[in-house]
């Protein structure tokens, strides 16, 4: 076997016919300066001995190859042994994904009303078998026969009987007895919609009809807009006029009311193919863009994202006018809020020892100054508008719900760096310079800090995150075992969230993320076989398709308040540089 093994080895070229890598003139540096180093060492006598040998260089082949076997063997082992891991957190991942949408969809609300319809159906079932077997046994248990005189004598008087109760009940019931039905209490089903799936074409036709739908009132607001601003000024001053004698004279209610006859009768007619261009309030013309017919992908596409932008902006102002209204009833703002308590005040008081003749004029009155007078000044003068329209201010300085959250995270965010600022004062020692105290803080166990990320030297760890959060980084758009999951250290700067790899190496393990591009953050609890809990932070970018998991951390709380405080903090800062 080593003979056949030695005749194989000495089947090629001899050795003196290849070029010497060390000698060869095309041999770079970078090749073999760091990855081959080149020993020249001499041979000693028992490597001499073994090459003599000629079962010597066969034994050291096959041990070589049996090496090289064990060592792919190893690593196709650590290779699924990293893909398992990969689908064993996916699988995590999905069905935290799945319980969120079966929450969404309702479906064990479905599947209880359900169960509960079986179990009314089999107990109608039963019953009704209950009044078959007693009908069954009453057919054979018949009284005896009575005799003939008496059971015909009784038979006609229960005749008559029955046939009077019967029609005394079918008379009742044809007068009354739909009356009676409607009265007839019974439980309320709860009915579950059907949603239609997400469609583009329907999404598009349903902001159409919308838009269709709430032209005539935007229209009506922008003509009483325009009668506010004297935009014909023949029509307004008519009508101030027309409206504060109606005032004075106690006719404001029927004027309004014969002006929706009006209108109604107008529109009668036009329903009926009269052509009437006439309105109450002069109108302000539009230009009407013209719909395209034949539109192309790109074209479509757009409009989609046309409708999807309008749906955003519409749906959020309505939130914003819902949620002022709800922070002014519920003392959020409390210097606001009293302006509104002590005016509802005033006029309880002024109804309850004023005649009503007296507070509708004074309320008539005022809205015409204001509609008319005031709203046309202040709208000329924004500076004038600013300081002394109430409401215009109430409005204004109401907050939404949004905001609120960004001032309690700024808040916090005070709060924890004054906290942190005092305990490491208090701590630090009194011989410790200015200097000293800065690189403590923008320093790592591998370096100084902005060197490991690339970034400026004024970036650097906050004060409390000085030693970072342990955590695996879960990057779920690789899918190689080595880029899919990572452990480091996480900071959080004043600007940058930035993850250290513990594994050495290049910095390209390192990540760097800017909280400006932080599209959203959240925490999450899906990793069940990770430690600390399961407990991690996942964050949205517009540059990774599904969000950044950074796992396994033991002070997930306190990391995330760092984190979205931080966030706010930029965020708002980014948003008020842009308005100003």
């Amino acid at each position: 076997m080593l003979r056949r093994l030695d005749r194989i080895r000495f089947r090629g070229h001899k050795r003196e016919d290849f070029l010497d890598l060390a000698e060869s003139p095309n041999a770079s540096d970078t090749e073999c300066g760091d990855e081959i180093p080149l020993k020249t060492s001499r041979p000693s006598p028992r490597d001499s001995e073994e090459l003599r040998d000629p079962a010597g260089p066969g034994t050291l082949i096959m041990a070589a190859g049996v090496q090289d076997y064990s060592r792919t063997e190893f690593d196709r082992l650590n290779e699924i042994k990293g893909h398992l891991e990969i689908a064993l957190l996916e699988k995590h991942f999905l069905q935290e994904e799945l319980r969120k949408l079966r929450e969404e969809t309702n479906s064990e609300m479905l599947r209880q009303e359900l169960d509960r319809e079986r179990q009314r159906r089999l107990e109608l079932e039963q019953k009704m078998q209950e009044v078959l077997k007693a009908r069954s046994e009453e057919q054979p248990a018949q009284p005896q026969q009575p005799p003939k005189g008496q059971s015909q004598a009784s038979n006609g008087t229960d005749r008559r009987c029955q046939g009077l109760s019967s029609r005394v009940q079918k008379w009742f019931y044809e007068r009354f007895g739909e009356y009676v039905e409607d009265f007839r209490f019974q439980p309320e089903e709860n009915t579950v919609e059907t949603e239609e799936p997400l469609s583009a074409r329907r999404l598009t036709e349903n902001m159409r009809r919308l838009k269709r739908g709430a032209k005539p009132v935007t229209n009506f607001v922008k003509n009483l807009s325009a009668l506010s601003d004297w935009y014909s000024i023949y029509t307004s001053a008519i009508a101030f006029t027309v409206y504060m004698n109606a005032v004075w004279h106690g006719w404001a209610i029927p004027m309004f009311l014969f002006l929706a006859i009006l209108r109604l009768s107008l529109n009668y007619l036009i329903a009926r193919g009269w052509r009437i261009q006439w309105s109450i309030v002069p109108e302000v013309s539009e230009v009407v863009e013209p719909a395209k017919e034949d539109l192309t992908v790109s074209e479509k596409f757009q409009l989609v994202l046309d409708v999807a932008q309008k749906a955003q902006n519409l749906f959020g102002k309505m939130a914003d006018i819902l949620e002022k209204i709800k922070n002014l009833f519920m003392w959020v703002q409390p210097e606001i809020t009293q302006k509104l308590y002590i005016a509802l005040w005033a006029a309880f008081l002024a109804s309850c020892f004023f005649p009503y003749r007296l507070v509708g004029l004074a309320v008539g009155l005022y809205a015409g100054i204001k509609f008319f007078l005031i709203d046309f000044i202040f709208k000329r003068c924004p500076r004038l508008r600013a300081k002394y329209d109430t409401p215009y201010i109430i409005w204004k300085n109401l907050p939404t719900d949004p905001q609120l959250k960004e001032r309690a995270g700024a808040t916090m965010s005070r709060r924890l760096q004054t906290t942190s600022s005092r305990s490491y004062v208090s701590s630090a020692p009194a011989g410790l310079s200015k200097d000293e105290d800065a690189g403590r803080f923008h320093s790592t166990k591998k370096g100084n800090f902005h060197e490991i990320f690339n970034l400026t030297e004024n970036e650097r760890p906050l004060a409390v995150c000085e030693n970072g959060w342990r955590c695996c980084l879960i990057n779920r758009d690789r899918k190689m075992p080595t880029d899919y999951i990572r452990n480091g250290v996480l900071y959080v700067t004043e600007n940058y969230l930035c993850f250290e790899s513990s594994k050495s190496g290049s910095s390209k393990r390192n990540k760097v993320i800017k909280l400006v591009d932080i599209t959203d953050i959240q925490k999450y609890k899906v990793l069940s076989v990770l430690p600390g809990s399961g407990m991690g932070i996942a964050v949205s970018t517009p540059s990774t398709q599904k969000p950044l998991v950074f796992g396994a951390m033991v002070h997930r709380d306190e990391a995330f308040e760092t984190i979205f405080s931080q966030y706010t903090k930029i965020t708002s800062a980014a948003a008020s540089g842009g308005d100003s």
